[in-house]
């Protein structure tokens, strides 16, 4: 196998993992199944990792930087209120359904603590980002009612906190009213 190879592979079973920890856990996805699903051979995992906690990371970062772009996008193609354009379409039918190819935030973030350093690094960066993206919209959206930048990064933090509580807990309730109303709830402006 050459390097381009070795590469590709690599980064379908980063993809790969991406998707299944946000689908099922980092616990509830074992080697033997991810490398199943990524086509590939128990063997190759060990020429391409050092271990999961390595992966891990790695997909960890890589779902983030899937989160940070998808925000970013539509962001930039929000018409009117980006901040109200981010609630409508982060707290959809479609978000809301597919954990696997959803938030990372809201399948992970709980996880992450019980994960090695990395992994909380990850998330601290990215976090970050996307605080970042918020509260930019938030002044170039004419919502931050000349606040400073100090009120517009906690006012992102809250934006950012209650989108991603109201998704966990809607996907979390047996119930499909009650998680139609948590949605609801939080798609209302402030």
């Amino acid at each position: 196998m050459n390097r381009t190879e070795a590469a590709k592979n690599r980064e379908r079973v980063v993809q790969t993992a991406s998707e299944m920890f946000r689908k099922d856990g980092y616990d509830g996805t074992g080697i033997a199944a991810l490398m199943k699903a990524s086509g590939l051979t128990n063997g190759a995992f060990y020429k391409q990792f050092a271990s999961k906690e390595a992966l891990i990371a790695e997909a960890t970062a890589h779902g983030l930087g899937e989160n940070e772009a998808h925000w970013q996008k539509v962001l930039e193609q929000a018409e009117g209120d980006p901040l109200q354009a981010i609630t409508d379409w982060y707290l959809s039918e479609p978000h809301l359904s597919h954990r696997g190819l959803g938030c990372t935030y809201a399948t992970l973030a709980t996880e992450a603590p019980r994960h090695e350093e990395d992994v909380q690094k990850a998330f601290d960066q990215s976090i970050r980002r996307t605080l970042s993206l918020l509260s930019g919209a938030a002044e170039t959206g004419g919502t931050s009612d000349g606040a400073g930048e100090g009120e517009r990064e906690d006012a992102a933090i809250r934006h950012l906190s209650r989108l991603v509580g109201a998704l966990i807990l809607a996907r979390a309730v047996a119930d499909s009213t009650l998680a139609d109303r948590i949605v609801a709830a939080n798609k209302s402006p402030d």
